[in-house]
């Protein structure tokens, strides 16, 4: 089986919430040689993603969501060490403080963005869902991260992300973090009109954007 194959199956498995199936696809798909990383994001995330769209649509339900992302998260820990023991040895590319926006209580996609960016080799930690700006304000004070990353998955919850940058302003910290942007109804446009330094549509791209705006790539 190549390697899309493996990818493939391990994507309808996941979108099967079959815990059992997936598990037994990974570890087929690593016995095979395919790549943590790609199992992670091209096989595991893809799945998870596509999930979102048919949930958007009504054509899945929360509880299934939920279900796949716990699924995802228990082989996420499980290829932890596959990571740390990856011949590529992965560089500590810096902190990221992601949070959910006040409002807004989805954290599926923030965690799956945090999963995806600690496999890559950045630092993080999840404030969580449902965050009060002000808490992130002093969180940025007492962890001096390199970016902070807010998820909205809310059109109503969005003035939040522009009202945590106006505070960053006010509080002297803007110039001392990169500002990432997401969720679905959040786009570049929205970013460049609140002066966000990135925007990213998935995990898989916040990742990219990091680095970029990072000058790691």
């Amino acid at each position: 089986m190549n390697k899309q194959d493996h990818l493939s199956k391990i994507m309808a498995a996941l979108m099967d919430q079959d815990r059992e199936a997936t598990n037994a696809a990974v570890d087929e798909a690593l016995g095979d040689g395919v790549p943590p990383m790609d199992i992670l994001n091209e096989g595991l995330a893809a799945g998870l993603q596509e999930l979102g769209v048919l949930f958007a649509e009504e054509e899945v339900y929360l509880p299934e969501l939920l279900l796949a992302a716990e699924i995802t998260t228990e082989i996420m820990k499980r290829l932890q060490s596959k990571f740390q023991a990856d011949e590529t040895k992965i560089k500590k590319r810096g902190t990221v403080l992601l949070a959910t926006v006040e409002g807004d209580v989805h954290d599926i996609g923030k965690s799956l963005v945090g999963m995806i960016m600690n496999a890559s080799g950045y630092n993080i930690i999840d404030a969580g869902k449902d965050v009060p700006n002000k808490k992130m304000i002093e969180l940025v004070k007492e962890i001096h991260p390199d970016i902070v990353g807010l998820s909205s998955l809310l059109s109503t919850t969005m003035p939040a992300q522009q009202e945590f940058i106006e505070m960053a302003k006010e509080a002297g910290l803007r110039d001392q973090i990169k500002i990432i942007v997401g969720g679905a109804p959040v786009s570049r446009d929205w970013a460049n009109k609140i002066g966000a330094d990135g925007y990213a549509e998935d995990a898989s791209g916040t990742v990219v954007e990091a680095d970029m705006l990072l000058g790691r790539k």
